[in-house]
Order: structure tokens, then sequence, then C-alpha cells
């Protein structure tokens, strides 16, 4: 379903049908060389400046779009107003501490494809949410933490470990965030948290309310068949009762005719 600003700004939602899947693209792009780039600590300086190269490209590319969609906005000022959090979001990365936030945008526009993909799939839904929201808080986490001084989460496993405490809001404490960046990450994850838990709740419930729905129309379909049958069986048992009573008549005049006078 399209959001309330697509459905008045046709232009918006014709470029959105024509790029989603070219941004879903750029998006896992810039996951994988993001991944590489804080998982693999034998990269060569070289390496590294490629993979920055990559990332600032594709973050460019989503730049651009961001623009175009302003382009097209009949109403610009008002598209501004109402996507700031993806102004923030584009403008803030641009601060070499606060990078991990260009990690919401790869989430958010690879969330969208997922979650259109897997419509009514409850399941498969809430657990690839799950993973990519996991997966990528674990690299930005361990990507601000790893060289830290006091620094409890040093390998992709703390990392890991760490971010399912935390989503799950279990939170034992045995690894914890001590940088500005780990926190801020800390602080994205427990909202996502919360939020997921509040999916997962509301997607069991919308199914078991779906479901209900479902075995009810199944049960009005069969009393409506079944009343059909019933109507059809009194109107053909109405029949034969007018034919029994058409013999029966004519067996009478017969009889009385067959009288002798």
């Amino acid at each position: 379903m399209a959001s309330p600003d697509l459905a008045v700004e046709p232009r918006i939602a014709a470029w959105d049908r024509r790029v989603d899947w070219w941004l879903t693209g750029l998006a896992g792009l810039f996951l994988a060389a993001y991944a590489w780039q804080v998982l693999d600590t034998s990269l060569t300086p070289a390496g590294r400046n490629a993979l920055e190269v990559v990332l600032t490209g594709t973050w460019v590319l989503f730049a651009l779009d961001y623009l175009v969609r302003i382009a097209l906005a009949h109403r610009r000022w008002h598209f501004v107003r109402t996507h700031l959090l993806d102004l923030v979001i584009l403008a803030l990365p641009m601060f070499r501490q606060l990078r991990v936030l260009r990690l919401i945008t790869v989430v958010s526009v690879l969330n969208r494809q997922l979650r259109d993909d897997a419509r009514g799939r409850v399941v498969f839904y809430v657990a690839g949410t799950v993973a990519l929201v996991g997966f990528v808080a674990s690299i930005a986490v361990l990507d601000a933490e790893r060289y830290a001084p006091d620094a409890s989460i040093t390998t992709f496993g703390d990392a890991v470990w760490w971010t399912m405490t935390t989503i799950s809001t279990v939170g034992y404490g045995d690894r914890y965030p001590v940088t500005p960046e780990g926190r801020l990450v800390a602080v994205s994850l427990m909202v996502a948290g919360i939020a997921l838990l509040g999916v997962v709740t509301a997607s069991i419930a919308s199914w078991f309310v779906e479901n209900l729905r479902r075995s009810r129309a199944a049960v009005e379909r069969e009393l409506d068949e079944v009343s059909a049958d019933v109507i059809r069986a009194e109107e053909q048992l109405a029949a034969v009762l007018a034919e029994l009573r058409a013999i029966n008549a004519r067996l009478d005049e017969l009889e009385r005719s067959s009288r002798p006078s």
C-alpha cells in the first residue's frame, strides 16, 4: 500500500516503482562493502580505499534519489518537512563519526523490499527483519568499538552476542558499548528491539484474527450451501407433493366417474 504522500504524488510513486529494485541492489552492495571493510582485518590500505569509494558512491546515489524525489514533488517544502528524517540520515553521515547512520537508510530500503515480497508470510518477514537488523547492528557496533580503550566488544562474535541480548531486551550487561558511536547504535537497536517485539506480537495477533476470519467465512459459505441445498430440497418436495395431490385428484375423479349412476 502506498503511503499518503505517494497517493498524492503520482510522479514520486512512478519513480519509486522504477528505481525500487535498483535501490535495493545498491543497499545490498553498500551493506556488503561495509561488512567487508569492518570484518576483514587483513585489508590493505588500497583495498580499504576502494571499499570507501564504493560506500561513498552508493551513498551519493541515495542522496541523488532523495533530490530527484524532491524535484518530482508538487509540494516540495511539504515533502522536505514530511521527510526530515531522511534528510538528517543523509546529511549527518558526512561526518566520519556518524557514518554508522548510513546503515539506517540501507535497512529501510532492504526492509521495504522484504516487506513487499513477504506480505502475508509473517514468519519469513519477521525472521528476515530480525536477521537484517541484527547483522547491521553487529557490524556497526564492532566498527565503532573494536579499537576503543576498555572495549568489551572486540570480535564479531562479541558483537552478535551483544546484539541478540539487546534486541531481545534481555540485556545481560557482559558486553556493552563505550564509544559515542557505539552507544548511538545501541540506542537505535533498543528502539528497533521494542519495535520488532511489537511487530511480532501484532503479526501473531493479526495471523490469528485472519485465520478466524477465514474460518468464519468458510463456515458461512458452508452454511449458505447447506441453506441452498435445503431450499432446493424443499422445492423438490413441494413439487412431489403437488404431483401427488394431482394424482390423488385424478384418482378421485376416475373413481367417481366409474361409479354406477
